[in-house]
Formats: structure tokens, sequence, C-alpha cells
């Protein structure tokens, strides 16, 4: 099968959801002149190691935040934002934080998320994420087409919880939770060693 995107697919369900799977999912927090707020968002990764930096996209608009999300919105005006790093055992938490909420109501709250305070920028992150990486904003990137908007961070902060320190190792036990696309999510607990060749 070959199918131009502009053309369209022919399928029930659009196949780009699921081509790059499984995909982590950045649980962005933030804080702005409307309150806290808490979204997950599964166009996200790291983008470099010195010094450590993120991104994540935002698709899509919501009426009360003309040409964007919460999220994004709020960035703009604080500069900070936090990436929380969900386990297994929170998938439901996460999923419940993605409902279209107003503007200004903490999907901490509604959805009964326990918050802490960052140590290093103004922003609240999930308490008990398995990681949660404080992140000064360094660019935000209109990308083509309506409401598609990156956020790059570079990391000043990083929360690990004490039992997904294992060996030296971060390993949360209820293990990795990501997007696979369309509904379908995975926790990745199966997990393999390769040395990379010399």
């Amino acid at each position: 099968m070959f199918y131009r995107p502009e053309a369209g697919h022919g399928l029930p369900h659009n196949p780009l959801n699921a081509i790059a799977a499984p995909r982590p999912i950045g649980w962005i927090s933030t804080r702005g002149t409307q309150g806290d707020n808490l979204s997950p968002y599964s166009f996200f990764n790291l983008t470099a190691y010195v010094p450590p930096q993120v991104m994540f996209s935002s698709t899509g608009a919501k009426p009360d935040r003309p040409g964007t999300k919460d999220s994004v919105a709020q960035i703009a005006e604080s500069r900070v934002f936090c990436v929380n790093i969900a386990d297994g055992s929170m998938a439901q938490a996460l999923n419940a934080s993605s409902a279209a909420l107003p503007a200004g109501t903490s999907e901490f709250e509604a959805c009964g998320i326990a918050a802490a305070e960052c140590d290093t920028i103004d922003c609240p992150r999930v308490a008990g994420a398995a990681a949660a990486l404080e992140c000064r904003m360094t660019r935000i990137i209109r990308l083509a087409g309506d409401a598609n908007i990156m956020v790059l961070g570079v990391v000043t902060g990083i929360h690990l919880r004490d039992d997904c320190v294992q060996n030296g190792r971060f390993r949360p036990p209820a293990g990795w939770l990501s997007r696979l696309g369309y509904k379908d999510f995975t926790i990745t607990t199966d997990t393999f060693e390769m040395e990379r060749p010399r």
C-alpha cells in the first residue's frame, strides 16, 4: 500500500498514528496566570545529553486558547515547564488528565493527582511520577499546519523516584508507559541488552 498524506489513506483509522511506536509520553505540567495545568503529549523525546534537552509538540487548539492548548500558552508566559514520566501504575491518571478541561482548571485537582513543587523552577510536578525533568523553555517553534507547535527546553533539575533506581540504573518497577497509536498504549517490562559495535 502507498498513499500520499494529502490524498488520504482510505483506511478507517490513520496509520500514521501507529507507525512511530512505542512513543514515550511527556506528561507536561505548567503554571500560568490562570493556574496549574497537566497534560500528556506523545510527541515527546530527549534531544541532547549535554546540556540535557527535551522537546514536545502540541497539535490542535482549544476554543479558550486560540491557536494552541493550555500547556503551550502557559509556557509562553512562564518560560518553564516540567516533563513528568509516568510508569505503568499511573496509566489511568495520565489518561484522565488528557480531558479538554476549561483553561484555568487544574488537572491535578480535577483528577486527584498529587502535586509537588519543582526545585529549580516555579512549576508543579507530579509527586508520584517515576521521573520529573524540570525545564526552562529555549524555543517555541510553529510547525507546518494549523496549531502544530514544538516546544524545546533545557533540563535544569531531575527527580527520580527512589524505587525506580535499581542497581544504579533507572528502571520503573511497574514498567515504562508508552503510546502505540490509536487508543493503544503499552507498558514495557521485557527488556534486553545489546553491545554497540566498536
